[in-house]
This record gives structure tokens, sequence and C-alpha cells, in this order.
């Protein structure tokens, strides 16, 4: 089964005893969710995973009724609201007009820019006046609306294919293959230290050379240390240099200014993430503070180095810039991370996201935009804490003010 990471999270909401749980049951085909005509049965999110055509692996959130009572209430509610930083899409449970419930429900869809559909449950028992509330919801949220009998499994057959209509699609952006053209020569430098793997080239190297093959480019690679030699013999000026983060301050001396350069982490980054947001972020680094929470997070697990480039060069990087006493927290796997493992940080530095795809990181962006948690990765901080931040960017002057 696909990494929970790779998955579309829909989350469930409503009102108690609106018939979320059952709806979940029904949509998976299992007694998933305990079901009970007690009011506020369920007490924490419950999640299921499972395969919805045509949208493919799906991670189902049932919460808690976002108008429980009491203390325990006010806790189930806080639970539940946080499910919603994680959501790709949402649907709301109703069964009789909308309340002020509704009203907030949908609020918070609309802030945290999520999609959602409206479930209008219990056909069985509202006969009529189902129809009749799809068209108020209609009307009143401009959204789509279902009307659906939990109870008896009716009126599920286009489910799928509504929320696969509403969920948010990635649009796939080319690696490098539109920063040149055919017969360009493209210089990719690939140091060969303790982190290479043994007897091969890394996801991005290989994904560098592919396209450059594919652009009908001429893809050269070689070590820092022989890239000077190698531009003074070539014959041929490049078009682009694309080089690993950790050796960049020697590359950059060592090209001319009006060859293009960049890193791999970069192209990654926009490759997988949101560029324009990561070098946004990047400068909130000049705001950080002594006992500020930086989270450094990990689309893998991995065994560190004693010179891990996540876990230590840029933490020691960063205290060297800021002079602050940084707090650091590490959260490694493709597993979406928890709400309460970033709140408090001042700053998320993600890796490149080489084993991640475009929709698993831009979940990740989602999520740290609407925390208000400025997001950056590895091969952005590298270059702005270096100094050359602006001339790795300038290829992309079109997509990211330098």
């Amino acid at each position: 089964m696909p990494d929970a990471g790779f998955r579309k999270h829909i989350v469930i909401a409503g009102r108690r005893n609106v018939g979320k749980s059952s709806f979940m049951n029904a949509l998976v085909g299992q007694d998933i969710s305990i079901v009970s005509d007690v009011a506020g049965t369920t007490t924490d999110p419950v999640y299921k995973s499972m395969e919805l055509s045509p949208i493919g692996p799906v991670t189902l959130i049932d919460t808690p009724g976002l108008d429980d009572v009491g203390s325990l209430g006010k806790l189930r509610i806080e639970r539940a609201r946080r499910v919603f930083y994680r959501a790709d899409c949402g649907i709301l449970i109703v069964d009789d007009q909308p309340s002020q419930y509704e009203e907030d429900i949908t609020s918070l869809f609309k802030e945290m820019e999520i999609p959602f559909v409206i479930i209008v449950n219990k056909s069985d028992v509202l006969k009529d006046r189902a129809e009749e509330l799809k068209r108020l919801y209609e009307d009143k949220y401009d959204a789509k609306v279902l009307v659906v009998s939990a109870k008896r499994r009716e009126g599920f057959d286009s489910i799928g294919e509504i929320l696969h209509s509403i969920l948010p699609t990635d649009e796939e952006i080319p690696y490098l293959g539109d920063l040149i053209d055919g017969g360009d020569l493209v210089v990719l430098v690939v140091p060969i230290d303790l982190g290479a793997p043994k007897g091969r080239l890394i996801m991005p190297q290989v994904h560098a050379i592919r396209e450059a093959l594919d652009r009908e480019a001429i893809a050269l690679v070689v070590k820092e240390r022989e890239l000077r030699y190698t531009l003074e013999n070539i014959g041929m000026k490049p078009k682009l240099v694309v080089t690993d983060s950790q050796v960049v301050m020697k590359v950059v001396s060592d090209i001319p200014d009006d060859v293009e350069l960049t890193t791999f982490s970069i192209l990654e980054s926009r490759y997988r993430g949101d560029l324009s947001y990561f070098v946004e972020s990047v400068r909130k680094i000049e705001e950080l503070q002594d006992g500020d929470k930086v989270v450094i997070m990990e689309g893998c697990t991995h065994r560190p180095l004693t010179e891990d480039i996540g876990r230590v060069k840029i933490p020691r990087w960063l205290v060297n810039h800021t002079g602050a006493k940084i707090e650091f927290k590490v959260i490694a796997g493709k597993e979406f991370p928890e709400v309460e493992e970033l709140e408090g940080a001042k700053l998320i530095i993600h890796c490149g996201a080489c084993v991640l795809n475009r929709s698993a990181m831009m979940r990740r962006v989602r999520m740290s935009k609407r925390l208000g948690i400025p997001m950056t990765n590895y091969g952005v901080t590298i270059s702005y804490l270096h100094g050359i931040l602006d001339r790795a960017i300038r290829v992309f002057k079109r997509e990211v003010e330098v």
C-alpha cells in the first residue's frame, strides 16, 4: 500500500449525531467508527486508509462533533480542528437546516482554503425534506451537495467522482528542461564524499541527466575539484551549471558570472514544492532569536552521518549566522507530521524531498501556510546563509523575485 505521506487526506466534519461515523463506515464498507444514538460517541479522530476510485489511496478522518459541550468537549473540538491542517479536502455532514455550527465549519474550510462537499445524511428519515435541504445548502454555500442514507448505504456511487473533482491538482513542473535547449551544455557538479552512496548517483542527479538528454542537451558530470579544469578545456560555454549545495561556494568561485548557476536542492524545491514561498520564508532567518524553535524536516528516514547536512551543518551555520541560541527539532519520514510536533516553530527547513512526489510535498507546504509557520528547504537555506541565493535563483527570475 502507498505510504501515508502520499495519500489524500479527507476530513469528515459536522455536528454530533448527524451520522459522521455511519457515513464513514458506509463509505469504507466496514464498521470502523463506533455508531450510537448517543451524541458525542466519537471522542477522538478516527483514521481509515482505503482505495477510493478514481482518486486512489486516501485516508478518511472521522472527527468528533464540533458542537461538543463542556470542558472535555472543548478539548475534543480542539483536537478535531487540528486535523483540518492536514486535510486535502473536507466533507461536511448535515441532517438539518444550517446553524451556527455549519457556518463555523464552512468558514474554517474556506479560511484554510480546503475544498469541501456537503452531504445531506439520513435521507431514509428525511424523505422529501432531504432534497429541500440539498437546495438550501447549495444556495447558501455554493458547494456541491449530495443526498445519502448512511444507514441504508444508499447514494454513495458518485462520491469518489465528486471528491476527485474538488481535490487540488498540483501541476507538474519541469525539473530543468525549460531552462535549457537542444545542444546546450549542462554541467552537473557531483561531489563524491562520505555521504555519497557507493556505486551510484542519487535521484536528483540522475533526474537532471535524464531530463537534459530528453531535451537533446549535452550533460557533463564532474566533481567539484575538476570543474575549473573542465571549463578551461572544454571549449564550450555552459548554459547552466547545477551543483550539490554543500560545495556551492567552491563552484560559484569557479564559474563566470554570466553562466547561470543553481543547485540540485533548489531544482527539487521548485519541482516538488513552492520555490517562491521557500525563498520568501528563508528571509525569516533574520528574525530568529534566543529560544526560538526551528524544525528540520526530512522526507525519509536515514542513518545520520557525523557531518549530516540537515542535523549538523545547517544548524551550525544557522547559529553562526544569527548568533542566537536556537532550539532544533528533527522530524523524519514520509509519514505526514502531526500538528503538535510543529507547534511553536518559527521556521521549518525541509530537505530536498527527493523521495516524495509533488502532491505529498505540496500537502506539507499547505499545512505550514495554514499554521502560519514559514517553510524553506535545505538548498535555499544553504545558498542564503552563504550569501549567494540571488545568484542561485537568478535563472528562475520569471518565477521568483530575486
